[in-house]
């Protein structure tokens, strides 16, 4: 089985990755694709660049373009379980789903995600409140298929994880997701 994850901004779609890989999903990140492309053109790495490089990757190679590395470096690893994260336009998510991924979203109150990215203050998250708001309002709505729609790859997936409670409580929804998806043997 093949999974996108995409949700909200510090929703905790990486603890889900996390969590999976536990059960034996191989793990691959849009945040690697991204880096590699930034790197190559001497930028620095933080949440504006990656924005850039991925919209600007899209518009060159379609709207899927992140999707389809993600499935060719699947395939050449040998296939299996996989996780993908994060999947962020329109284009992705239908280029996921086309090829039966399925996807699944994260997400959670607003402020419990400001909390998390506080906390964690990777180089991408350092950033106000009023800032967080403002990069989410970028990414919520967009009728660009290259650009990200959170929006809308909530409503396309299928299987919404809400992600208010503790670490417990969400694996014990990817679990009984997954069970529900025939995967209980999985690891």
């Amino acid at each position: 089985m093949i999974i996108g994850i995409t949700g909200t901004l510090g929703a905790g779609k990486g603890t889900v990755v996390e969590y999976l890989k536990t059960k034996g999903f191989k793990h691959y990140s849009a945040r690697d694709v991204w880096n590699e492309e930034i790197a190559r053109r001497g930028l620095p790495s933080n949440r504006d660049n990656m924005l850039l490089v991925a919209n600007d990757l899209r518009a060159k190679y379609g709207p899927g373009y992140f999707s389809q590395k993600a499935l060719d470096r699947i395939e050449e690893q040998g296939g299996g379980d996989a996780v993908i994260e994060s999947v962020r336009s329109i284009g992705e998510a239908e280029y996921l789903k086309s090829h039966g991924a399925m996807l699944w979203a994260v997400d959670a109150d607003i402020k419990k995600r400001y909390a998390r990215i506080d906390k964690r203050m990777s180089e991408t998250d350092k950033v106000s409140f009023e800032e967080f708001v403002e990069d989410e309002q970028n990414e919520f709505i967009n009728q660009d298929k290259n650009k990200p729609n959170l929006k809308v790859l909530i409503g396309m997936a299928d299987v919404v994880l809400t992600n208010n409670g503790t670490q417990e409580a969400l694996f014990a929804h990817v679990e009984k997701t997954l069970q529900n998806n025939g995967l209980d043997g999985v690891s």
